[in-house]
């Protein structure tokens, strides 16, 4: 039996010509429309925008150039993240587009990406007659000054959509890799995620414009704010989405991880700024975000089903350290809350992940998942303690120290993913199945599996998982996914617990992770003569070896790529991505020199509360 799953041929590639063109036209347009008012703007040919950028500042008591921007970020970001996890959702269900313009998802993705950028820049075109928004303003010409926040906000948007021309590009070269961690998929999520930062930023810098005289924020302007932090929380957590859907590509140990990074990050600064109840407020709307959008992509759309985390455990954790001395000195309160995250926040964490999870966390996976969630939350709770600092006018640490921080946690991250990505495949290490027909359903094949490794060691006593997964399926059969977890009879020896779809376009396998192993064994995989990929049959019995995961799940990588190439085109990715995070840190420095010198040791009340 060949072991050969991966496959090019004239599908799963860039988009059509036709669509590249039609894309390239509608957004030259969109953008030259775009361009125009601005400069009728600024030249004071058209008084419609200043109009409706003072219609929003009296309505958020916050100056025009951070009123209308925030208004059409928060519909942006919602819009984007709507898109992309109904994006997900029909890959999953679905598997690989028909077209660019043939996925509903992306059109909510493009405007939502493109409405961030827009967002940002807005902020930069409003400010007329030489109005500086606030000490910490960049000049561009001699009566023209830009908030910081939405000059970042501005790169942010642009990095994420840089992401789509180059996803095209990528997918020509290596082919579709249908996984959300694809480099320029990250460009695209890491773009949209950080603009959140960049929102913070434009809303300080006009509440300190507002000054002390300013009437009182209300109930609205403060949920905005609540909103703000949760959506940063929201956005550090869509690099979780494959493990929301049950279908993750990389090995268990990346979950907890990335719950503790983005929980360090978004509930610490939350705390910081907004004060006393401030992390549990913002990972409540969080939940209420990811479960209204949850809900509109399963029940609703009939897609399939994801979970998420909640950080409640988290958020706990950061509220009764906050409850102490701490609090007075933001990095260290930042870096010992990231401690408790990655470790106790985690663990409560874990209790909602084993109950609704489809795949649950294993006793096996803490000595390894510790060991990489508590240093990244340590070191992405100081980031966050800094983010606070800024938030609330306290002097930031000297430059090197700062900058040191931000170095470090961008290097903890980076090792503890290298050690993630790694991963074994058992060598000379076979299946063999009998599958047995059980009722067909709505038409389609359905078999129960009795599977024996060889040999049977190859399995520990306590591996993450050993299931079948069978997806893109289409939704209208059973939403397109299925997972069974099989049930251990002897060493070695599993059997199913329910029937499993091997007909029509299910592509259904054997998935084996154990901890650094990560491995499969096709079932059944329909024939896609779009990439050249002949049918793997479901036979009543069969011996397989065990492959790589990745040859199965990513059938449509071009195999013969050479890995320099492949190289070249993640360095080039990193380069834009270290480069939006340098954008963010310079943005975050500037507010912060900005400050009068004798705010070393001043905390805003709201901080103290």
């Amino acid at each position: 039996m060949t072991t050969d799953f991966v496959a090019q041929g004239s599908e799963g590639g860039g988009a059509a010509i036709s669509e590249i063109i039609i894309l390239t036209a509608v957004g030259a347009v969109v953008a030259a429309v775009l361009v125009w008012i601005g400069w009728m703007h600024r030249q004071h040919k058209i008084t419609w925008l200043a109009s409706l950028g003072d219609w929003s500042a009296r309505r958020f008591k916050r100056p025009a150039w951070v009123a209308l921007p925030i208004a059409l970020f928060v519909a942006s970001i919602i819009c984007a993240l709507f898109g992309f996890i109904w994006d997900v959702s029909l890959h999953i269900g679905n598997g690989r587009d028909n077209g660019a313009l043939a996925n509903p998802a992306h059109y909510f993705i493009l405007i939502g990406l493109f409405g961030i950028f827009v967002a940002g820049s807005l902020a930069v075109v409003l400010p007329l007659n030489g109005e500086r928004p606030g000490p910490a303003a960049v000049r561009i010409t001699d009566d023209w000054y830009a908030p910081v926040g939405g000059v970042v906000m501005a790169g942010c948007g642009f990095y994420a959509l840089l992401g789509f021309p180059l996803d095209d590009m990528w997918h020509r070269i290596f082919g579709q890799d249908v996984t959300l961690w694809g480099p320029t998929h990250l460009m695209m999520i890491g773009g949209a995620g950080f603009s959140t930062l960049a929102a913070a930023y434009l809303e300080i810098e006009g509440k300190r414009v507002a000054g002390p005289d300013a009437p009182r924020d209300g109930v609205g302007l403060k949920f905005i704010q609540y909103l703000a932090f949760a959506g940063v929380l929201v956005g550090a957590s869509v690099y979780q989405i494959e493990f929301d859907f049950g279908v993750p590509q990389f090995r268990q140990v990346f979950q907890p991880m990335l719950i503790a990074a983005a929980a360090g990050l978004a509930l610490v600064a939350a705390r910081i700024f907004l004060g006393r109840g401030a992390a549990l407020i913002a990972a409540v709307i969080a939940i209420g975000l990811r479960g209204i959008v949850a809900f509109l992509v399963a029940p609703v759309l009939d897609a399939p089903v994801n979970w998420f985390a909640l950080y409640l455990g988290p958020a706990l954790v950061v509220e009764i350290l906050a409850l102490t001395p701490l609090l007075k000195r933001p990095v260290l309160f930042g870096a010992i809350s990231g401690l408790g995250i990655g470790t106790i926040g985690l663990w409560l964490e874990s209790l909602w992940i084993n109950a609704v999870y489809a795949y649950p966390w294993p006793t096996s996976i803490w000595p390894e998942g510790l060991a990489m969630a508590v240093p990244v939350a340590v070191m992405t709770g100081a980031c966050g303690g800094m983010l606070g600092m800024v938030l609330t006018g306290q002097r930031l640490p000297r430059r090197a120290i700062g900058v040191g921080i931000v170095a470090l946690t961008v290097l903890v991250i980076g090792g503890a993913a290298a050690n993630g990505l790694r991963y074994d495949v058992p060598q000379d290490a076979t299946v063999t199945a009998t599958l047995t027909d059980a009722p067909p359903v709505n038409g389609q094949r359905h078999v129960t599996a009795d599977v024996r490794f060889n040999p049977p060691n190859v399995i520990s006593d306590n591996p993450n998982w050993i299931s079948i997964l069978g997806w893109q399926g289409r939704l209208e059969n059973e939403r397109g996914q299925f997972i069974d977890h099989l049930e251990k009879v002897g060493p070695g020896h599993y059997v199913s617990t329910k029937p499993m779809p091997v007909a029509g376009e299910w592509k259904t396998l054997l998935r084996v992770h154990d901890g650094r192993t990560l491995a499969a064994v096709p079932i059944y995989l329909a024939g896609d003569p779009g990439i050249g990929a002949q049918e793997v049959p479901a036979d009543p019995q069969f011996q397989r070896p065990i492959v790589s995961e990745i040859t199965i799940l990513q059938r449509e990588r071009s195999p013969d790529i050479p890995q320099s190439l492949w190289l070249v085109g993640c360095l080039i990715v990193l380069v834009c991505t270290l480069a939006m995070i340098a954008g963010i840190s310079w943005g975050g420095g500037r507010i912060n020199n900005s400050e009068p010198s004798g705010s070393e040791t001043k905390l805003e009340p709201s901080a103290q509360a």
